[in-house]
């Protein structure tokens, strides 16, 4: 079976070259080609031998995804399905978002999601297996290539727990930050958790430089388990000390979303014990609209909660911001797109 070139960060590409009894540079040739040039078969490698070219031809696939489905909203907000094109076709969204200072991408690290979260469109797609870093990878790839554009942020916040496929994840990144790869400083990536402890406690670890989002969506172990089953394995106090303990490492702040679900989890009381939860923390609190899902018991709070909600933070303290929403009228939760069309 032919393996996705992507797979590959530089120094694993240069140990397949050597194995074929080439010279290591020409990995950093076909480096630039897939990442600079981003082209999409070896033939178009004109500064490599043709017989260079037809042994990757045999061993190497490009692992190239097909557009099944593109939709634009009003705002700019472009939202693709992608057929990943493996054995089954099996399907992934990934989001492309403009912002002043921007691109920045949504991509997605599994096929379907274990985690179950209640109010995430994701909920009800069958897992069926983790993202290859070169698949992870692709979706930046498409779309760069589709909108002839130069993206410059990306967030692992699509289909999937990135945490959950924590090596493939850390090996994209590898790619996505390399200044021979796509060149996009670990500063500009964000990693969303729904809280898997663990896996915190390592990333912090490596302290890298990437932003840390994590899923709260409540201060309480009662209405957060409601919400995510994953609190009934790393409840909020295991949660907020791998967090505590990711700032120290890192002297990085970190995200938490918090998604406000009228007469949930979207009142002044709270908002009180948010910020007794946060208090002396270096972090964010990034307040969503959140979006109403098919079958989803969970109803976007009024404006005017989410106003006070936020103010009430900012007033004690806590940084806290309103999420823009877009791309509400083309799907772009999480999760929805996908599952329209496995209805079809």
């Amino acid at each position: 079976m032919k393996k996705n070139i992507k797979n590959y960060d530089l120094d694993k590409l240069k140990e397949e070259l050597k194995s074929m009894n080439e010279k290591p540079f020409r990995a950093e040739q076909i480096f630039k080609w897939i990442y600079k040039d981003k082209i999409t078969s070896f033939n178009e490698m004109t500064n490599i031998s043709l017989e260079l070219r037809k042994k990757l031809e045999e061993n190497y696939t490009f692992g190239l995804f097909k557009i099944e489905k593109k939709l634009e909203s009003i705002d700019g907000t472009k939202k693709y399905l992608f057929n990943v094109q493996d054995e089954v076709g099996n399907l992934i969204e990934s989001v492309l978002m403009q912002y002043h200072h921007g691109y920045t991408i949504c991509v997605s690290s599994q096929i379907g999601c274990k985690m179950g979260c209640k109010f995430c469109a994701s909920t009800g797609i069958p897992f069926s297996r983790n993202l290859e870093t070169g698949e992870i990878v692709e979706q930046i790839l498409a779309i760069e290539k589709e909108e002839n554009i130069k993206i410059s942020n990306i967030v692992f916040m699509g289909i999937g727990e990135p945490l959950d496929n924590y090596e493939n994840v850390m090996e994209s990144i590898k790619l996505i930050n390399n200044p021979k790869g796509l060149n996009i400083g670990a500063r500009h990536i964000s990693i969303s958790t729904s809280g898997i402890v663990p896996k915190i406690y390592e990333l912090a670890d490596k302290q890298m430089q990437c932003t840390l989002s994590v899923s709260l969506h409540s201060s309480n172990n009662k209405t957060r388990s409601s919400m995510m089953p994953i609190n009934n394995t790393y409840p909020i106090e295991e949660l907020i000390k791998s967090c505590k303990y990711y700032i120290e490492k890192t002297n990085k702040r970190v995200s938490f979303e918090y998604a406000l679900a009228k007469n949930n989890n979207d009142n002044l009381e709270d908002a009180k014990k948010l910020v007794k939860l946060l208090h002396g923390m270096l972090a964010h609190v990034n307040l969503i609209p959140i979006n109403k899902i098919e079958d989803g018991k969970y109803t976007k709070s009024t404006n005017e909660n989410i106003i006070k909600f936020r103010d009430y933070l900012n007033d004690h303290g806590i940084v806290a911001t309103i999420r823009r929403e877009l791309g509400s009228d083309i799907s772009a939760a999480c999760g929805q797109l996908r599952k329209q069309n496995l209805k079809k």
